[in-house]
């Protein structure tokens, strides 16, 4: 089968087509024969080599793909031909993929393979630091970093959903446009204005309730200056490749929570609680109430070109490859 295969860390050049086996399903498992997989910026810190526990090259990235089961272990009933996307942990970025049957979810009839792929992560993701771990309420200010991106879609579009007045950042005016036609109130081209500042203007120097903060480095600074007294910050990636830090004494003294999420961990350790929100959030998307934003499908061997294109700021939602 053809592969996507991280050779060393290193930029995005180091993502190289390779053949490989096909994997067989051992007990538990099932075999998809993948049409789609999606890409988070997790894969990107993986290949440099910043991501604390990540695989060692060599090693086939990718975390979510969307298929057919092509083959079941022993103890799996499922059916060959069953349309699925998983949750993996490694191994997405090629025609087949090996996934546990009870990461699977089913693929909502109206749903197409491209956004089945981008399903499982952000919107799980969006919606555990939304309201699992930040407990948004209806009423309260919430500020998204990168709104148009994979988890701020998402997050914009269940935030609004729930009654939240939503802020959100992105660089450009076609971002932002789509940012706020999923249910942004305001959007915010951190390019070109200080989005604290506008937060501070917007709500009478009141701030916002709640911030999903993906970035690090002096973006998270800048989140706890948005945030009000009693306001809640959750951050769940360091997409600066640069980690934050935060002084004891300034949530102490302005009364401010920092809540860390980690997709994986929580599922591992708590998966009622990061589960439980898959029913709602599969009728939104079956009913079309949510929707899968996918930006952009490349080919499964340009798979470095579309990690190059995510981290040229240049994508807007999902991006995904095709085999």
């Amino acid at each position: 089968m053809r592969a996507i295969e991280v050779s060393e860390y290193g930029d995005s050049d180091v993502l190289e087509p390779v053949d490989r086996e096909k994997p067989d399903p051992g007990p538990g498992e099932v075999r998809i024969a993948v049409e789609a997989a999606g890409i988070n910026f997790a894969d990107v810190m993986q290949r440099r080599g910043q991501y604390p526990g990540g695989p060692e090259p060599p090693y086939v990235p990718g975390m979510e793909a969307a298929g057919t089961i092509d083959a079941a272990g022993e103890g799996v009933d499922l059916e060959v031909g069953d349309p699925v996307v998983a949750m993996v942990s490694g191994g997405g970025y090629a025609e087949y993929v090996t996934a546990d049957a009870q990461t699977l979810f089913p693929i909502p009839e109206a749903m197409g393979f491209a956004e089945a792929a981008g399903f499982p992560i952000q919107f799980l993701t969006a919606h555990a630091c939304l309201f699992e771990w930040g407990g948004l309420e209806a009423g309260e200010r919430v500020l998204i970093q990168a709104a148009a991106g994979g988890v701020g879609t998402a997050a914009v579009q269940l935030a609004s959903r729930a009654g939240a007045e939503v802020f959100g950042t992105a660089s450009s005016a076609e971002k932002l446009e789509l940012a706020a036609d999923l249910g942004c109130d305001h959007p915010i081209d951190y390019t070109e204005e200080e989005f604290a500042a506008v937060i501070d203007e917007e709500t009478d120097g009141e701030g916002v309730d709640l911030v999903l903060e993906s970035v690090g480095d002096d973006v998270f600074e800048r989140s706890l200056d948005a945030l009000a007294h009693f306001g809640r910050l959750v951050t769940y990636g360091v997409a600066s490749g640069v980690p934050a830090e935060v002084s004891n004494r300034r949530l102490l003294f302005e009364n401010k929570r920092v809540i860390g999420f980690h997709l994986g961990q929580a599922a591992q350790r708590d998966p009622d609680r990061v589960m439980r929100a898959v029913p709602d959030l599969t009728e939104g998307l079956a009913s079309g109430d949510l929707e899968v934003i996918v930006g952009e499908s490349f080919p499964l061997v340009e798979a470095a070109a579309a990690h190059q294109y995510i981290e040229d700021r240049k994508s807007s939602g999902k991006v995904v490859l095709r085999p």
